[in-house]
């Protein structure tokens, strides 16, 4: 059974002016709209939604001719970098705002966590609020009544429940919003990025929640996030937007390569890793990184490859102790395997004054596992300090470290590094 259905959903904005203009052509979409059921006869050819080029045309499509259906039960993940329409997709889902073209189809009620403070009234306690939100959703107070120490409980804010919201921190609005949201049992529910505002602990108590909502109790949720991590330890299939528009459909799994192995080909272009520094002491320069002996933010690990080389080149004012930390990641940043000598020996080099280049030959695993990697790159002196960092400078690909005619590790089921025995 469809929980949810977009039937060619688009959403236009006009830059620059809410109305179109005069009072007449307002009332005209408003009775084309309203009263007809027809089209905004006002909508104008726009232009696709990206944010990093300047367009000609005043109209810009939000979304466009988004087309997908859920199932009850189903867990969905939607990403895409900054701009791509999740927030104003799911603004659409729970009627925030109302589609340009299209259809959209919902079975079930709508618990939404779109923004901090969403659905609340600042000048009402928490408790009113809960009240509040429960006669919404068409809840009789006895229903509510009932919910409510579990709600309480939940967010942790028992001792504010009685105090005006605004008075909340947004940390608090968030974990009072999504305890609302997620217990008042809508049969969707909907979470925007918000979460990042709560600390760890509720974090994974709300990934948590929502893991219990869809596989306990066979509720549909949709859920909007940066995080990878959870993204993929939570859905079970993602939607990938970009600039506006359905660019990927398939496994949460799936989804997340696909959107990570594009973001890293558009950011690629034969770039410099140099460029790549976001932090650097200022009596010292950086005039060369090699990594696997290429400068720039792509390599690959030729098979059964022993040694990764490493040389950075520059000039300092002022002496240095330090070593070269390496680190090797996953796509959604989790570390998996690191060269830092200087940690776990304990010898460090003293750089003087003028020009220096670090040369190191990292022996490597004899079996890898396939698949595409970022490498993060600092001089530092062990938790003391860094001298320079340069995150996420190379993207590693790797295809597998193994024997003929055997298969190279799952990264996903097997870990990074193969073991031997002895």
């Amino acid at each position: 059974m469809k929980a949810i259905e977009f039937n060619h959903v688009g959403k236009q904005y006009r830059l620059g002016l809410v109305s179109t203009g005069t009072f007449s052509r307002d009332f005209s979409r408003w009775w084309a709209m309203n009263v007809l059921g027809k089209e905004d006869p006002f909508l104008k050819i726009g232009e696709t939604n990206i944010r990093s080029k300047k367009g000609e045309s005043d109209f810009v499509w939000a979304l466009k001719d988004i087309d997908f259906s859920v199932e009850q039960g189903d867990v969905v993940g939607i990403i895409g970098k900054n701009g791509a329409g999740k927030s104003t997709l799911l603004k659409l889902l729970s009627r925030v705002t109302a589609p340009s073209i299209g259809e959209i189809n919902v079975c079930g009620r709508i618990a939404s966590l779109l923004e901090v403070g969403t659905g609340f009234h600042p000048e009402m306690t928490g408790r009113e609020n809960i009240y509040m939100n429960g006669a919404i959703m068409g809840m009789t107070k006895a229903e509510i009544t009932r919910k409510l120490d579990e709600i309480v409980d939940f967010s942790g804010c028992e001792r504010y429940l009685d105090t005006p919201v605004k008075r909340y921190s947004s940390g608090m609005k968030v974990r009072l919003g999504f305890s609302v949201a997620a217990h008042l049992e809508p049969e969707i529910l909907v979470v925007d990025e918000v979460l990042a505002v709560g600390d760890a602990d509720f974090q994974k108590k709300a990934i948590g929640k929502m893991q219990d909502v869809a596989k306990g109790e066979g509720r549909t949720v949709l859920f909007v996030s940066h995080n990878m991590a959870s993204v993929r330890n939570l859905c079970q299939k993602g939607i990938v937007l970009c600039d506006g528009m359905t660019d990927f459909i398939g496994t949460a799994e799936e989804a997340i390569d696909h959107y990570l192995k594009s973001a890293t080909t558009q950011t690629e272009n034969r770039k410099l890793m140099t460029d790549c520094i976001g932090y650097c002491k200022s009596y010292l320069k950086i005039k060369e990184i090699q990594i696997n002996n290429t400068p720039y933010t792509t390599t690959s690990l030729s098979p059964r490859q022993e040694v990764l080389d490493v040389l950075i080149k520059g000039t300092t004012k002022e002496p240095m102790k330090c070593e070269v930390r390496m680190i090797i990641k996953k796509l959604d940043g989790t570390p998996l395997a690191g060269f830092i000598e200087g940690c776990y020996t304990g010898q460090l080099c003293n750089i003087q004054p003028g020009e220096f280049t670090f040369e190191r030959h990292i022996r490597l695993p004899k079996y890898l596992a396939d698949g595409y990697y970022i490498i993060a790159l600092y001089l530092h002196e062990p938790h003391v300090q860094d001298f320079f960092q340069a995150q996420n400078c190379q993207t590693l690909h790797v295809e597998g470290f193994y024997e003929p005619y055997a298969h190279p590790l799952r990264l996903s089921t097997e870990g990074f590094i193969g073991l031997e025995s002895v």
